[in-house]
Formats: structure tokens, C-alpha cells, sequence
């Protein structure tokens, strides 16, 4: 039998809809930024992936953990761990592991990480998030049978 801390994963779910709405909100207000608005939109950018980040890695982590999955060496080997275990599609992965490569230069090289433009994932990040929040459940649900 398994121990799946519900409770850590549900808590880490219900954050993913504040993370799809502030993708949605940095979008809108990223078209009609001014000037002096440019460098705190930059570092909401940088929260929000970050927080993505921590978020699905640690819903990973707990899943890899509750069931047994092979031990994952690093942020990459999470999500290739989740993938190969069938805990969402090879899409979600590829998004995911471009999503995590992010977190070096978010977490250390902050100071040189480029503040140019709206991060491609920014616009991806909310359908792959919802899906990913339908697809934890669903796992589970089937490994529990």
C-alpha cells in the first residue's frame, strides 16, 4: 500500500489556478506597460516561473515519493520520472523540462538574467497547468486501485 500525502499534493493543486491567473494578468498588463512599469513586470515574470517551478516539482516529488518511482537526480529528472510513469503526456513534459531548465538562472544568475520580453511560457503555462491539475488526480486515482 501506499502513502500519498494528499494533503501537500492538494495544497500544491489549489495553488496552480493563482498561477494561471497571474500568467493571464502579466499577459494583459504586459501589452499595456508603460515604461516605468517595466522592471516590476519583469520581476512578477520571474516569481511566476519560479513558482511554477517549485510548485510542479514539488507535486512531482511527492508523487515519486508516494509511489515508489524511481529516485529523480535532478529538476529535468523529475519530469522525465513523471513522463516515463505516465503522469502526463509527452506535451506536458516537453513544456515542463523547458519550464525547469529556467530555474538556474532564476535561483543564480538573477542578476544577469535577461529582462527583454514576456517569456514565451508565460502564455503556455496556464492550459498546461490546468491540465496538469486534472492529470495528478487522475494518476493517482488509478495507482491507488
Amino acid at each position: 500500500m501506499y502513502y500519498v500525502n494528499h494533503e501537500q499534493i492538494n495544497v500544491r493543486l489549489q495553488f496552480l489556478p493563482t498561477l494561471t491567473q497571474a500568467c493571464a494578468e502579466l499577459t494583459e498588463q504586459w501589452e499595456h506597460k508603460q515604461p516605468s512599469e517595466q522592471l516590476l513586470l519583469h520581476l512578477a515574470q520571474e516569481r511566476i516561473l519560479h513558482l511554477a517551478i517549485e510548485t510542479v516539482t514539488d507535486i512531482g516529488s511527492l508523487l515519486i515519493d508516494a509511489f515508489m518511482m524511481r529516485d529523480a537526480s535532478s529538476y529535468e529528472d523529475i519530469v522525465e520520472v513523471l513522463a516515463g510513469e505516465r503522469v502526463f503526456d509527452e506535451g506536458t513534459a516537453s513544456v515542463f523540462k523547458r519550464l525547469v531548465q529556467l530555474r538556474r538562472p532564476l535561483a543564480q544568475d538573477f542578476a544577469t538574467y535577461p529582462r527583454e520580453s514576456l517569456h514565451p511560457l508565460i502564455a503556455e503555462l496556464p492550459a498546461v497547468l490546468r491540465s496538469f491539475a486534472e492529470m495528478v488526480p487522475a494518476f493517482i486515482s488509478r495507482e491507488m486501485v
